[in-house]
């Protein structure tokens, strides 16, 4: 926002009523979506690499957190050479992290690699050539889920 979309989709916005913490994985574009997802949660994230330097100043290039007991990496991933997925991991290098959560492609992932997990939830309002628009759940109760919740408008 605001080049792919005026405002959060209805669906995200459903998703973010009640919500505990919003996690950012970069591209903000302004700070103005900063603003309106804190109004409906906590936010942590990381800047990507195209955003401003004002978020650059608010933001660090890669975040870990520890939320009940999971260690969560989070990265942009942007950058040269390798694969958005291989430069997310060397982002954390010999940090033990559970799960990875990235952005920059806009491709949804949910995947294994070698006992972590590797989540990019895509975007709500920027789909590229992705067939569907996107954003990420993560629920953590006696063990943490993860799923992508997928739909088609952005309205």
């Amino acid at each position: 926002m605001p080049k792919r979309a005026k405002k959060l989709p209805a669906v995200l916005l459903q998703e973010l009523d009640g919500c505990d913490l919003i996690i950012h994985a970069g591209d903000w574009q302004t700070i103005d979506i900063y603003h309106k997802l804190k109004a409906y949660a906590p936010v942590e994230g990381v800047y990507g690499n195209t955003d401003s330097e004002e978020i650059c100043g608010l933001f660090r290039e890669r975040l870990l957190l520890e939320i009940e007991g999971y260690k969560i990496g989070v990265v942009h991933g942007h950058g040269k050479g390798k694969t958005t997925e291989k430069r997310s991991i060397a982002a954390f290098g010999k940090d033990r992290v559970d799960i990875i959560i990235f952005g920059h492609s806009h491709i949804p992932v949910h995947k294994e690699e070698g006992g972590l997990t590797l989540f990019n939830p895509g975007s709500p309002t920027d789909k590229r050539r992705q067939p569907r628009y996107s954003f990420g759940i993560m629920e953590i109760e006696d063990k943490m889920n993860l799923r992508h919740s997928f739909y088609d408008s952005k309205a």
